[in-house]
């Protein structure tokens, strides 16, 4: 089943897939003139300023955090190491090259989500990839807004919601309580396959899902309410530790820096071809991860975008696009960095998974172990937990769209969420982290055909919104 997923993944995430999402990105970086970069600032500033008088359920900030709690998850500390340790340190540059035209994209998401949405008379607020290609291509082209939404609720399901954040997190508390594994319970799998299931493995991967059931219930408010809270807590706690490691390496930066550039466009000239290390392979797991992470194309933000109390597109559009500069430009980079300067990647430690930046962080902050490991396996633990909340909206909302508002399925869907969260530590990371990988791309391609098509419209929003500014400010 493994090698079957194995092939699967490398045919969606093959050379088309990313040629798009990266062409994607340059396109509408040109149609909005480098928006990610003459006007980060004013996003960034936006981005803690509610929009008063706005229609929605929450509030700018809380749509955002809602997004960020899906995207700062295991792919920031997990999906790092992995995308690293498969393709060499050079996997870190195409990773910050898909963000950096990432957030162009993520700004298009945003926009186009707020403008196609729809809001009932109750104050409901349905929007994202599925109205913005139903709406803004027309009803002709309703059948790829029906299979996006089909692949979004699979995803989260069987993905990016719920197997890989709680695996993440039960294999993250088994390795600080119980890193010898003395207290099995089962294996399951054989050879290196093998999933080892411990006491903490079970205890951990309960509490998880009762928890995770708690908010889930409660709906879109909840969750904001909630990830409001513990986001930006534990973003701040975990960049912290980031700048710590940097700052107490200082030396070892530039090194660093080079086997990232260098990797990145001859990883055997610089590793040796012992390690088996291309070009291809580090553009692939670069950006694989990269997508994972920041969910730049993947057209999961903008359904959390549409909720947004905002009358204003371009607006959230730029609130929008904080999410990937936070996600990757900022934690992803620190964890890479980490990753890069203490060695943890190469194949000889035999290190996997959250163990990669765990070695990391030991090795590089100035604490004892134990601190080390409690302080990442805290913000992995929490970063995934809201992960988990997240795409439970994401994937509603698309089931909501396939079901045209009936919300009975939705709250069946509820319980096999929870019911996936529940099973997800008893799976091996490799199959874990494939399955996820496939739905993401799955999930891609209908959003990227949608964002190329739209783009116009994006262009032309953007122009009207600052030309409007402009003759504001003339005014003053």
């Amino acid at each position: 089943m493994l090698d079957f997923l194995l092939k699967v993944d490398d045919f969606v995430w093959g050379v088309p897939l990313i040629v798009l999402i990266i062409a994607c990105g340059v396109w509408l970086t040109y149609r909005v003139r480098l928006l990610q970069v003459f006007h980060l600032g004013k996003a960034l500033r936006l981005m803690v300023k509610n929009e008063e008088g706005g229609h929605g359920e929450v509030t700018s900030f809380g749509a955002l955090c809602t997004a960020l709690s899906a995207t700062i998850g295991t792919g920031n500390i997990v999906g790092v190491a992995s995308a690293i340790c498969a393709g060499g340190p050079g996997a870190l540059f195409w990773m910050e090259v898909a963000a950096f035209f990432g957030m162009a994209t993520k700004y298009a998401e945003g926009l186009l989500a707020i403008k196609y949405r729809e809001i009932d008379q109750s104050g409901h607020a349905l929007g994202g990839p599925f109205y913005y290609i139903e709406k803004g291509m027309g009803q002709k082209w309703k059948w790829l807004a029906t299979c996006f939404a089909a692949f979004g609720t699979l995803a989260g399901l069987m993905g990016i919601g719920t197997i890989t954040q709680i695996n993440g997190i039960t294999t993250a508390a088994q390795n600080f309580f119980d890193p010898n594994a003395r207290h099995v319970v089962m294996t399951i799998g054989s050879g290196d396959n093998t999933a080892v299931i411990t006491v903490t493995t079970v205890i951990v991967g309960l509490l998880v899902t009762v928890c995770a059931a708690l908010v889930i219930i409660g709906g879109i408010q909840r969750i904001a309410s909630v990830s409001q809270i513990v986001v930006p807590f534990m973003a701040i706690i975990y960049v912290i530790c980031g700048v710590l490691v940097l700052l107490c390496n200082l030396s070892a930066i530039p090194d660093a820096l080079y086997q990232v550039i260098a990797g990145a466009f001859a990883p055997s000239a610089v590793f040796g071809g012992a390690l088996g290390i291309t070009i291809r392979m580090a553009v692939q797991k670069g950006v694989a991860r990269g997508i994972f992470s920041n969910e730049a194309g993947l057209g999961s933000a903008p359904i959390a975008a549409a909720a947004a109390q905002t009358k204003d597109a371009v607006r959230q559009g730029l609130v929008t696009m904080t999410g990937t500069f936070i996600d990757t430009i900022v934690i992803c980079t620190m964890t890479g960095l980490s990753i890069v300067i203490t060695g943890a990647w190469r194949p000889e430690l035999g290190l996997e998974g959250a163990q990669v930046t765990m070695y990391a962080f030991q090795k590089a902050l100035p604490f004892p172990n134990q601190v080390c490991s409690f302080l990442l396996m805290m913000c992995l633990v929490f970063f995934a937990y809201t992960t988990i909340l997240g795409w439970d909206y994401y994937s509603e909302r698309c089931l909501e769209y396939l079901t045209k508002g009936n919300m009975g399925p939705v709250k069946v869907y509820r319980w096999l969420y929870i019911a996936a969260v529940f099973v997800g530590p008893y799976l091996t990371v490799k199959a874990v982290w494939t399955i996820a990988d496939i739905f993401n791309g799955l999930m891609a391609l209908p959003n990227i055909v949608a964002l190329l098509a739209l783009s116009g419209v994006v262009a032309k929003e953007t122009a009207a919104y600052f030309e409007e500014k402009r003759y504001i400010e003339h005014l003053k």
